[in-house]
């Protein structure tokens, strides 16, 4: 692994234990809820009170949670409950009404794909979902809309744009590809600004195309930096360069987390908006340990992304920081009867619906960047024990030597006459 400046030996320590306590929580609630319940966030550090839905966007991550176990378990019994709770998904592949369908198969058929499932029946599931997110793309201004409004365009839609690349990269189908570029592209330009902050959304006119105004659903201020907006960006633009190979993808993650860097705490532990003010209810005193956990997941896909040794280290050590952070302040084990694997979530501060509490993306993200961290920290090259260079071309006199004398051991010169 690249060097780090953590303890490699404690940081395992401590990721392994916070997976341990993930894979309690969870076994918990497959005890404790039925099996059409997918848990949306906490209320009072329980479940099942969580009946705000809107889309049902969050569906995806509870089962993700379970393909993210089985894979670093391999226990078959993660495996059969993962799939179990992603089939009845599957009707969503032509679901128009959202512009999530990247939480929903990326977290689950994605995952079920990669840990061997069937692609005959998996594949055509994921490019249909590609297919259905084109369908949202409007042509007076180049972007996929928000389930909103056909006007509306969010930042969040940059982690679900993977579904376009994806079907485009498998069919060969020009038209998705350019529809997945052309998104990214009027993001960058009307949600990511000159310092690497973002705004929550974009609102265009559908007669000129041109985009009006910043506006915001959920964080301070339509001009302020919603945290989790800029996490989705941070690891949405990641995602989409390492699928497109765009460069300008590359350099807006990066300029991202150059923002999340600077402008985050030193333990690593995001306000809920970075221009939340100082007092008052939404004092960014408030963390959002859900946008910390997607950060760090993106933080380390960027590090492997990054062609700058430097950022790369210096990302990873961040993640590594937010992580042990998250683990030793806000791990759910801190607070008796407490039904989450995370604290500190905030859902939607200003409907007051799951703040800090558990949020189901918080989960997903916070298991999935513990199990990046590992695999990175698992990636130990041994040093290769070189021996000295053979002496196979002197003639048999030169091999024989001596260390010539110190400087010490010579006569100091004579002075200037």
């Amino acid at each position: 692994m690249p060097t780090t400046l953590h303890d490699p030996h404690a940081l395992r320590t401590t990721f392994h234990s916070a997976l341990d306590f993930a894979q309690q929580q969870v076994k918990s609630l497959l005890q404790k809820y039925p099996a059409d319940y997918y848990p949306m966030y906490t209320v009072g550090g329980k479940f099942g009170l969580d009946r705000k839905r809107w889309t049902h966007w969050c569906d995806g991550f509870y089962p993700g949670v379970m393909f993210i176990l089985a894979k670093r378990t391999g226990e078959q019994e993660w495996l059969d409950k993962a799939i179990s709770y992603a089939k009845p998904l599957e009707p969503r592949q032509y679901d128009r009404a959202v512009h999530d369908l990247g939480f929903l198969f990326f977290s689950t058929h994605l995952r079920w794909l990669d840990l061997g499932g069937p692609a005959e029946h998996i594949e055509p599931l994921l490019i249909q979902a590609g297919k259905t997110m084109a369908m949202r793309f409007m042509e007076n201004g180049q972007y996929l809309r928000s389930f909103v409004e056909p006007a509306s365009l969010f930042i969040d839609i940059m982690m679900n744009v993977g579904t376009i690349f994806y079907a485009g990269l498998k069919t060969g189908d020009a038209h998705l590809l350019d529809i997945a570029t052309r998104h990214c592209l009027t993001t960058r330009r009307t949600l990511v600004r000159g310092d690497g902050s973002t705004s929550h959304e974009a609102m265009f006119d559908l007669e000129s195309g041109e985009c009006q105004r910043q506006s915001t659903h959920q964080g301070y201020r339509g001009d302020s930096c919603w945290s989790r907006g800029l996490a989705w960006s941070l690891y949405g633009f990641t995602r989409s360069y390492l699928q497109s190979r765009r460069a300008e993808f590359l350099e807006t993650a990066q300029l991202n987390a150059d923002y999340y860097l600077e402008n985050t705490p030193a333990d690593g532990i995001t306000p809920w908006d970075y221009d939340a003010p100082l007092t008052g209810p939404l004092a960014r005193t408030q963390v959002d340990t859900s946008a910390c956990a997607i950060a760090a997941s993106g933080l380390l896909d960027l590090a492997n992304a990054t062609t700058d040794p430097t950022k790369a280290r210096a990302y990873r050590d961040f993640a590594f920081t937010s992580l042990q952070t998250l683990t030793q302040k806000y791990l759910g084990n801190l607070t008796p009867g407490f039904e989450g694997i995370l604290n500190g979530g905030v859902y939607h501060i200003h409907k007051n619906l799951g703040v800090h509490e558990a949020v189901l993306f918080g989960e997903y993200f916070f298991v999935e960047a513990l199990d990046k961290a590992l695999t990175a920290l698992d990636q130990n090259p041994t040093s290769p024990n070189l021996k000295p260079y053979p002496e196979t071309s002197l003639p048999a006199w030169a091999k024989q030597w001596a260390d010539g004398p110190t400087e010490e051991d010579l006569p100091a010169p004579e002075a200037a006459q």
